[in-house]
């Protein structure tokens, strides 16, 4: 938002009579908490996707396996780019 929209909002907020400016604060703490909560739950999916790679135990990648999938990942992103022209 920018100053002037922050300015009108404001001003809307004043003229609201006081239980509505409560409904208002009611309503920004909500979307507060909602937030939080999605963000809490990204995170715990986040570390139960990382325990369960964890759990898998792979054997590490050797540098020429990692620039093998890099360069492989490249050609097919070059010919799915030249599919599209």
């Amino acid at each position: 938002m920018n100053a002037r929209t922050d300015q009108v909002l404001i001003e809307k907020l004043n003229s609201l009579a006081p239980q509505q400016r409560a409904e208002v604060e009611d309503f920004v703490d909500f979307l507060k908490a909602r937030r939080e909560r999605d963000r809490d739950d990204a995170a715990r999916r986040l570390g139960e996707a990382f325990a369960k790679l964890d759990a898998l135990n792979p054997p590490p990648e050797s540098p020429q396996d990692v620039q093998s999938e890099i360069e492989a990942a490249r050609a097919a992103r070059r010919a799915r780019d030249a599919d599209r022209r």
